[in-house]
Order: structure tokens, then sequence, then C-alpha cells
């Protein structure tokens, strides 16, 4: 490909790795557009972004997402809660705001590719179709992320960090002299909500899920009194507030009926899950497949037998039982180190 005549949108977030994957591509012949996304009153100082694109020669394009990003995100955000189930919203916002708004918006501003900083490497089979592996830097992995993506997105995404680790982009981005920091954190998954306090939030936005309630065990038996659901989460341990000589956790959150179900340990695993509005990366599969299954960012992955159930319904059955399994989060499958796709957790098998 002669990247001289194709335009690559970048996300600029503000941050290290967006910062050297926009360099890194402007120095691969590219014509590079960078794009800020205002998503929320809360996101990075306008000054050093516009240093950024200064030390880049690239001129900045500011996008406005803010509606867009407050129906499909923070919306769903707020509803999962209220639903007793624990929302994944960077994987609702790759999918719907960062691969999805902002690519349609590229594609008008005549670019021909995507990319971010995210680490995640893109590869192409023998038969021309692209897949999406895990990056290079394990502990930075953000594949996860990206599992609801849509497959025929993959031929015009750039993942230019997916070879390196974060030590050698931090590097470069000192050799290639961009302006300091200043204080910049890096992005945090609940990046709308100052500090994380997402209850205070939730509240704010209605109250949802807000009053007291009892706290039960596995068998319904009352043990004490909950402060109201959002304040929980399932295999959360701590602020349960019942002594016990082993630790309670949250087994499940019953919204219905206004109850926190607390357990002991063997009583958070699971030998599988099902899962809802599979999304594949690869020719959906026929019948049952072996893979690796991630239930939530972090975990370190098990083995599963997946048996779909319907056209986007899946069964998972874990090699080994596995803690905490919550409904609401996304669930991704591997084979290796690449990426088949992903659903939405809807409850677990005991």
């Amino acid at each position: 490909m002669n990247t001289r005549d194709h335009k690559v949108a970048v996300a600029l977030s503000g941050g290290v790795d967006s910062a050297v994957a926009a360099a890194l591509l402007g120095r691969q012949g590219w014509q590079v557009l960078v794009v800020n996304l205002r998503l929320s009153s809360f996101g990075p100082d306008r000054e050093h972004l516009a240093a950024l694109a200064q030390h880049l020669n690239i001129p900045l394009k500011v996008l406005d997402l803010r509606q867009d990003f407050a129906r499909r995100v923070v919306d769903y955000f707020v509803a999962e809660y209220c639903r007793g189930r624990t929302p994944n919203p960077c994987v609702k916002c790759n999918a719907d705001i960062k691969f999805g708004r902002l690519w349609e918006q590229a594609k008008i501003a005549g670019a021909t590719h995507l990319a971010t900083g995210h680490y995640a490497r893109l590869r192409q089979g023998p038969d021309g179709a692209w897949g999406l592996y895990r990056g290079v830097d394990r502990h930075k992995d953000q594949s996860y992320f990206l599992c609801r993506l849509p497959r025929k997105l993959l031929a015009n995404l750039i993942f230019p960090l997916g070879e390196m680790t974060k030590v050698q982009v931090r590097a470069r981005y000192l050799e290639m002299g961009f302006p300091p920091l200043r204080g910049y954190k890096e992005s945090q998954e609940l990046c709308f909500i100052p500090e994380g306090r997402y209850q205070e939030f939730l509240r704010d936005r209605g109250g949802c899920c807000g009053s007291g309630g009892d706290l039960v065990d596995p068998q319904g038996q009352i043990l004490g009194r909950h402060r109201g659901l959002i304040h929980y989460t399932v295999g959360q341990r701590r602020g349960l507030g019942v002594p016990a000589r082993e630790p309670y956790y949250v087994v499940e959150i019953q919204p219905e009926t206004n109850r926190v179900v607390i357990g002991r340990r063997s009583d958070l695993l699971s030998s599988g899950l099902l899962a809802s509005r599979t999304n594949w990366l690869i020719d959906p599969p026929g019948g049952g497949m072996e893979a690796q299954a991630v239930i939530r960012y972090r975990h370190p992955g098990v083995g599963a037998q997946i048996t779909p159930l319907g056209p986007t319904e899946v069964k998972v059955i874990f090699a080994t039982p596995q803690a905490a399994v919550a409904p609401g989060q996304a669930v991704a499958f591997y084979q290796n180190d690449r990426l088949l796709g992903g659903g939405w957790i809807e409850e677990r098998i005991r």
C-alpha cells in the first residue's frame, strides 16, 4: 500500500499513546488527521492538545460527541446498574463511539483508515481476511475492549503500538520531543465520572436503586442490611458489614426484590455462563468450539467450550469453575492470541 495516497484519522486523547501513534504514522508517510473526541465536561487540557498537534505539525479537529456519548454510553451505564448488572462502558464506547461515530465522521473528512493508541495487533491471513490479536505487551493489552467492533471494520484499522511495550512507547514520546504531560493521567474506565464516584453520579442521574434493603445468604436467610444496590458489585468483599470468621462476598444482586445475596468464596464459583448479542470477528461457528474465555479485563482467561444457542446467544462451559461471573460484563473469546469476538454476560451457570 502506498501510504501517501491514504489518509488516516488518529484519535488524539492528549496522552502518550495516541500522540506516539500519530507521530509514527506520519513518519511512515500517511496523511494524518488528528481528532480529539469531546465526550463529557471532563477531558484533556485544550492547550496541551493544541501543543501536541502543533508538535505533530497537523491541524487538530475537535469532534463534539457529548450528546451521542450521553445517549449511547452514559444512559446505558445508568440503566445497567439499575438492573443490578455490572456495565462495561469502555467496551460500549469503543463499539459505538470511537470506532462508530468517529469512523463515520472520519470517512466524511476523506479518511480511508482509523488509528488509535490501543495496545492490540492486526494481521492479515493467507485468505486476505484480517484478524485482531492481543498486543505484545500483555500487561497493557487492550484487545478485550475491542471485542464488539464490527468485523468489516478491521481492514480499515491501524494500531501502531501493538508491537510495542508501554516502556518503549514512553521512551519514544521523550525521544520525539513532545511537550511535557503536565499532570496528565492515564485514561480511566469511568472517564466521565470524576474521581470514580459513580454512586453519587447514579444518584444524581435519577436515584435508581438507592434505597436500603436486605443482605441475604444464598438460601434467603437475612444476614443484615445493605445501603442501596448501587454500592455493590458481584465479587465484592469489603463494606458488607456482616461479621464472620470467613469472609462474605457479593454473589448476586436482585433489583426486583432489592436484595443483595452474599455468600462464601465457594458460592461465587460458576461452571459457566450464558451470553447474548455475541459479536464475531471470525466466521460465526456452526457448532461447538473450544476457546479461551475472558470474563472481565485483567482476567487471565480460562479454557471453555462455547456452544451457539441461537443467532447471537452462546453457552460457555469453563474447564475449571470461575469466580465472580458478573451479568452485564463482556466476555471475550480467544484462540491463542487471536480475538474471536465477544458477547454480554446474561447469567452465570452454577
